[in-house]
C-alpha cells in the first residue's frame, strides 16, 4: 500500500510542477498541500492501490506505446489515402472480437487503443468481448487476427 502512496504523490507532485510552471516558495507550499490533501482524501475512499496505479504496467508501457504510435500513424495515412479515394473505396463494418485479457484494465487499455487508431472505434465493451466499427472491413480483419490483444496481454503479465 505504502508503495503505492509514494507513486501517487509523485505522479501528483509532478504534474503540480508541469501544470505551474512557476517554482516560488508560495507556490510549492501550495502544491504541496494540495497534494497531501487528494492522498489523504484517495486514503479515506480507499482509491489507493493496483489498479489506480499500476506499477506492474511501467516496465513494459514504453515498448507498448512505441508499438501502438507506430500503429496509428500506419492508420492514419491509410485513412487518408481512402478518403482521398474518395466513398467507393470505403466499406464500413462492426465487428465482435474476443480478447483474452484476464484484467478489468488490460480490457480497458485494449478498447481504448481501437478507439486511438484512426478509422476504428470500440463501441462496447462487455465482458471479454468488444464490439468494434471500422471504416474499412480490413481494419476489423487485422483486429481479428489478435496482435493487439496479445501485446497487451504481454503488457498485463507480472
Amino acid at each position: 500500500m505504502m508503495r503505492f502512496t509514494i507513486s501517487l504523490f509523485i505522479t501528483l507532485a509532478l504534474f503540480w510542477l508541469m501544470n505551474s510552471g512557476h517554482y516560488t516558495s508560495l507556490l510549492l507550499i501550495l502544491g504541496a498541500i494540495s497534494v497531501a490533501l487528494v492522498i489523504f482524501v484517495s486514503h479515506r475512499m480507499g482509491l489507493v492501490d493496483a489498479e489506480s496505479q499500476p506499477l506492474h504496467l511501467m516496465l513494459r508501457l514504453p515498448s507498448y506505446y512505441a508499438w501502438l504510435f507506430k500503429e496509428i500513424v500506419l492508420s492514419n495515412i491509410k485513412v487518408v489515402k481512402h478518403i482521398l479515394l474518395g466513398n467507393q473505396s470505403i466499406n464500413p463494418a462492426i465487428v465482435t472480437i474476443k480478447t483474452n485479457a484476464k484484467t478489468d484494465l488490460a480490457k480497458v487499455i485494449l478498447a481504448n487503443s481501437i478507439t486511438l487508431t484512426p478509422g476504428t472505434v470500440a463501441v462496447e465493451l462487455e465482458g471479454d468481448q468488444i464490439t468494434v466499427h471500422a471504416l474499412l472491413e480490413e481494419d476489423l480483419e487485422a483486429l481479428s487476427n489478435g496482435e493487439m490483444d496479445r501485446r497487451v496481454c504481454h503488457l498485463e503479465k507480472s
